[in-house]
């Protein structure tokens, strides 16, 4: 009985952790949704952009989440589409020079900002789904433009060398 029990309470917390799991991205069937419906559903958006025709809504779901979801409403208010930034695709097109708005206009926020030493400007940090431990990493300089961009590994993948894990 007490087995039963134990496996009843598990099967509830695995449904409430679904459900819970559940606000993380837009929902499926988005078009026709009201701006209302979606904040309902996904939270305050980080940043709303007025577009030439409608809004965009933006949805980064970090720190430590791998999306960030922008969705996109016509000019009454309802949705259009959704779709996920932080691709593979989307970083390639971040170049040497471009403006630090432009980055966050394709990107959104990062999932972590770090300043440089010597006033050298900032990098910002984008966790993302991949295969690997790692992110993709903008640098910019002071009059707020990419220096360089590439990818690295973020700190929980790092492992000290000195470390000798024993099972």
């Amino acid at each position: 009985m007490q087995r039963r029990l134990s496996l009843w309470h598990g099967s509830w917390l695995l449904l409430a952790l679904l459900a819970g799991c559940s606000s993380y991205a837009p929902p499926e069937v988005l078009t026709g949704l009201s701006r209302e419906a979606l904040v309902a559903r996904l939270g305050a958006p980080d940043m709303e952009r007025q577009l030439d025709v409608g809004t965009r809504l933006e949805f980064p779901r970090g720190p430590r989440g791998h999306h960030t979801w922008f969705v996109y409403l016509d000019a009454a208010g309802q949705a259009l589409r959704a779709e996920q930034v932080l691709t593979e695709q989307n970083f390639s097109r971040v170049t040497v020079g471009m403006p630090q708005d432009a980055v966050r206009q394709l990107l959104g926020r990062p999932s972590e900002v770090q300043g440089l030493g010597r006033s050298r400007g900032e990098v910002w940090s984008y966790r993302y789904e991949n295969h690997f431990c790692q992110w993709f990493q903008i640098e910019l300089t002071l009059e707020q433009q990419v220096r360089s961009a590439g990818y690295g590994q973020p700190p929980e993948c790092m492992h000290d060398s000195q470390e000798i894990i024993v099972p």
